[in-house]
This record gives structure tokens, C-alpha cells and sequence, in this order.
């Protein structure tokens, strides 16, 4: 039977990323340094020949889209299920300011994402599954032994991971973080999810091809 190769990636570096302020679904637009990093994942999947290209609607995951496949916008399916968790009232504020004033809840947001709740009109990390999976799982489906680049944030890429890992959201705090610009992969075989790529920046220093 033939795979479907999903490949994951977190989009490069932002200027809040520099600055230690919360995104979610405020935005900010890429650094030099994170378009670099996108151009030279670029060449580390020259080799893959994709079948269609996705993106969270957030700039930041569409321009670190754009620079990966070198298509124009119109040419990249923007999904707003695929953006960022909504982090209410921390979006824009600085993380030092929030893991001071909200303690308990940034310990939960990073850690214990089962108990995790939002602090202002946010997401759970159930309702971040509950919108990001059917997206997932759509396009897994219209594009069965395709390969397809899809492009969203930390948070978000996570979750898909670890529940295409089979692990539960109680566990989900002991998965590694996921850097900027960073290649996952997950493999449809038999219908079976293996996830065999996590997070991997090794392209930062090398440009080492994906087959």
C-alpha cells in the first residue's frame, strides 16, 4: 500500500519569538533569522515532490510557507484550524510578566496541558484538538498516498504529534519543545499514523535531504 507523508513545520523565528511575547493568534512578522532557517529547510525538501501545501492563516506560518515551497499565497491552502492556541489575555504580553502574574496556569500551559485553562477568552488544549484534528484528518484523506507539506505553530504541531503519537494530553508535557522552523514527519502506512520525524532542526548547520 502506498504512504502518506505528512511533513510538519513550525515556522521560523519571530520578532516577538526575540523579544519573549506571547503569539497565539496575534502575530508577528518572521526575523532574517527565521527566514533563513525556512530557506534552508527549503532545500532540505527540494527533493519531495508535494502534492498541495498548507498553512495556518497566521503571516508568520504563510510567509515561512511561501519561502519552503516558493509558490505564491493563492497557491497555499490557509486553514484558521491550523493556527496557534488562543492564549486569551497572554497574547502580546511578555512571558516573564505572564509566568509571574499566572504562575499555576503557565506551569499548567507548558506541563500539565490536561489541566491547562486559559486565562481570558482562550482555548483548552481540547478545543485545540477538537478543531486542529479534522483539519488533520482531511487532509490526510483527500490526498491518500500524497505527500503534503503542512505549516503551523508550536503548540498546535505538538498536539498533532503527540496524539498521532498515541499518547494522551497527561503526557503531552513530557514530549520535547518543538524549535522554529523545525521538520516532523508523519507517515500513513495501513492506515496506521508512525511518526518518524519530531522537531528535527538539523538543517540549521547542515542541509541534509529528506527522502
Amino acid at each position: 500500500m502506498t504512504n502518506t507523508n505528512i511533513y510538519l513545520v513550525r515556522h521560523g523565528q519571530t520578532k516577538w519569538n526575540v523579544k519573549g511575547k506571547m503569539q497565539g493568534h496575534m502575530d508577528s512578522p518572521l526575523t532574517i533569522e527565521g527566514k533563513v532557517q525556512a530557506a534552508r529547510l527549503k532545500e532540505r525538501l527540494r527533493p519531495v515532490p508535494f502534492d498541495a501545501i498548507f498553512s495556518s492563516s497566521s503571516l508568520r506560518a504563510v510567509t515561512t510557507a511561501q519561502i519552503i515551497s516558493e509558490r505564491k499565497p493563492d497557491d497555499i491552502h490557509q486553514l484558521e484550524a491550523l493556527k496557534e492556541i488562543n492564549m486569551g489575555f497572554w497574547e502580546g504580553q511578555h512571558i516573564a510578566s505572564i509566568q509571574k502574574e499566572w504562575t499555576r496556569e503557565f506551569e499548567h500551559f507548558f506541563e500539565k496541558p490536561h489541566l491547562y485553562r486559559p486565562t481570558g477568552q482562550g482555548e483548552t488544549y481540547e478545543e485545540l484538538l477538537e478543531r486542529a484534528l479534522p483539519a488533520m484528518e482531511g487532509i490526510i484523506s483527500k490526498y491518500k498516498g500524497g505527500s503534503i507539506l503542512v505549516v503551523t505553530h508550536r503548540m498546535t504541531l505538538k498536539t498533532i504529534l503527540n496524539y498521532y503519537s498515541g499518547n494522551r494530553l497527561d503526557g503531552m508535557g513530557n514530549m520535547p519543545d518543538i524549535p522554529p522552523a523545525s521538520l516532523s514527519k508523519i507517515t500513513i502506512r495501513d492506515a496506521h499514523p508512525i511518526v518518524e520525524l519530531y522537531g528535527d532542526a538539523s538543517h540549521y548547520e547542515t542541509l541534509t535531504k529528506v527522502r
